[in-house]
């Protein structure tokens, strides 16, 4: 499922017209991404959390030439599935 078809899934279900559908859809996904830029901890009950992850620099290789090269520090956005999502997903 992709992002348009979340809104037409919501705007389906809810009745709702397919502009409303899209502002809260983007609403929620807009406060998920500000938090996580403030660097917070974001967790949706019965699916995960998110959380901005640190990682070290190192020097690397590239696989074409064989160059060693330094890799930069760097944040990246996490996503931990919850209990409940796993068990649901494992039982199909």
């Amino acid at each position: 499922m992709n992002k348009s078809q979340l809104i037409e899934s919501l705007a389906k279900e809810e009745n709702l017209p397919i502009r409303n559908a899209e502002v809260v859809v983007n609403t929620v996904f807009g406060e998920v991404e500000s938090a996580l830029i403030r660097g917070e901890r974001v967790e949706i009950r019965g699916l995960g959390s998110f959380k901005v992850k640190e990682y070290d620099g190192y020097k690397g290789r590239n696989p074409k030439t064989g160059e060693m090269i330094k890799v930069e520090s760097k944040k990246l956005p996490f996503f931990k599935v919850g209990k409940e999502l796993k068990e649901r997903v494992d039982l199909f």
